[in-house]
């Protein structure tokens, strides 16, 4: 298998395969927050910042792990990741690793380059675009 092939091939489903995972994982921060799984201390107030990010996570989480309408919903994920850094973590410590950010400046960056490299092939996006279904 040479570069090209790698490239060609395998990039575009590996880049599906990071979109998946990484929601996954990503909603799972949420429904720890609004529906108790897995369980954790927190428990936040209806209507507070970390209920909002809660569900942003849940119902993010699950439209990205989809592929449906990844490009916005990533691009607001992104931007959620950016405001909870620069909130809860940023005041702690200029360090990432001292302040507990590093998850979410990853998925910032994962999600901010998800907006501009697309869904990959595995997608509810990438299927209404095969389709001819997908508005343009």
């Amino acid at each position: 298998m040479n570069a090209h092939t790698l490239e060609t091939e395998w990039g575009p489903r590996v880049l599906s395969i990071l979109r998946i995972v990484a929601a996954l994982i990503f909603m799972l921060h949420g429904t720890s927050k609004l529906l108790g799984f897995p369980p954790s201390d927190m428990s936040p107030a209806f209507m507070s910042l970390s209920w909002i990010a809660g569900l942003l996570e849940l119902i993010g989480g699950a439209l990205l792990a989809l592929g449906l309408w990844t490009r916005p919903v990533a691009f607001i994920l992104s931007g959620e990741m950016a405001f909870a850094y620069f909130i809860a973590h940023a005041p702690k410590s200029f360090f990432p690793v001292l302040n507990g950010g590093d998850a979410a400046i990853l998925y910032c960056f994962v999600f901010f380059y998800i907006v501009f490299a697309g869904p990959g092939p595995w997608s509810v996006d990438a299927m209404r675009d095969r389709t001819g279904t997908l508005a343009r």
